[in-house]
């Protein structure tokens, strides 16, 4: 089992075409340049050990190794031993809201990318939770069930967009209905429902939904994203913003943050409503709520361990490019006798 941890190093290996076209420009105007001074025969008499094939061969061997020093950067992991870990948590699903309304940029750099850095900053001050994603706006949409491959719930969690759900509007009651589907009926683990949004709720029934959930056991904490004071939705093309949101009537919609309802939902659901303005206070205050429940073992999984084959691949470069210094420009002696090369 392999892992290539640093792909982006790859793009390097366009060093290896930009070395090829300037040898060959370099060789041409040398060539250009020895032919308008001296015919071939006085060349031959004049630099009588130069060899055709050895530049190329130097070529070939800074090519091999700038290959190699790139595999160093982007870190083969190799993975054979495989160990027994045994997890202690509870199951998180977080619920994004992905409506229009999360657009605004009331809060840097708009509400919904404050949403996404808060998931993942709270992603990253987890130790062994199992977490599951959902994206809701006028409908609630499944994005990665409950797991503990943090990874790949930061990579779903990059991709949310507005466009995700086609049905627009709020409707925070599907997002908490679609996450009681999330949790195992068989699992011991505490329940917990985070609902990020700015919580404008089109739906109105979210309050008795919430109580229903956690009837069942789940513990609702909202977080709000946005102010109260609003802004606009603008709507932008190439990054560009070609005008804002309207309503039917042709009026500019101004939305603002309604921590009332996200306080109510939370109320409902026995958990807590945190201010989503800065990152550091949602965390410490989420790190509390979290603090009082118990945590259970979850089943061993097994994982690959990944060792770093990097310096294999760095020694390899080094050598090639160290060995290059050794290659001269002219014929080798001993060579020359044999004519390998019809030099």
């Amino acid at each position: 089992m392999y892992l290539l941890e640093e792909k982006i190093y790859f793009w390097l290996l366009c060093l290896i075409p930009v070395l090829v076209v300037l040898f060959i420009g370099l060789s041409y105007w040398r060539y250009r340049a020895q032919k308008k001074y001296a015919n071939k025969e006085m060349l031959d008499h004049l630099i009588p050990n130069r060899s055709w094939f050895k530049p190329i061969l130097k070529l070939v061997t800074v090519c091999v190794g700038i290959i190699f020093l790139v595999l160093a950067l982007v870190n083969l992991k190799a993975g054979e031993k495989i160990e027994t870990v045994n997890r202690e948590g509870v199951d998180i699903v977080f619920a994004v809201d992905v409506s229009k309304s999360m657009l605004a940029e009331d809060i840097a750099p708009n509400r919904l990318e404050k949403s996404q850095r808060l998931v993942t900053e709270i992603i990253n001050n987890l130790a062994s939770d199992r977490i599951g994603l959902i994206a809701y706006a006028g409908s609630a949409v499944p994005q990665l069930p409950i797991t503990t491959d943090y990874g790949s719930a930061r990579l779903f969690l990059q991709s949310l967009n507005t466009d995700l759900v086609s049905s627009q509007g709020t409707a925070i009651n599907e997002a908490i209905q679609l996450a009681e589907s999330y949790y195992s009926e068989d699992t011991e683990a505490a329940k917990i429902l985070v609902i990020i949004s700015d919580g404008e709720d089109h739906e109105g029934e979210s309050v008795a939904v919430a109580e229903a959930a956690a009837e069942k056991g789940i513990r609702i904490i909202t977080i709000g994203v946005g102010t109260e004071k609003g802004a606009t939705i603008p709507i932008k093309r190439d990054g560009i913003i070609r005008e804002f949101k309207k309503d039917r009537d042709g009026k500019t919609v101004m939305t603002k943050l309604n921590p009332e309802t996200l306080k109510e939902i939370a109320e409902a659901g026995n958990g807590a409503y945190i201010d989503g303005t800065v990152t550091a206070t949602v965390i410490e205050q989420l790190k509390e709520e979290l603090a009082g429940i118990d945590k259970v073992a979850f089943d061993s999984q097994q994982y690959a361990d990944f060792e770093s084959q990097f310096q294999w691949f760095l020694g390899f470069g080094l050598f090639f490019l160290f060995l290059d210094l050794f290659y001269l420009e002219r014929k080798t002696g001993w060579l020359q006798k044999l004519n390998l090369f019809n030099e």
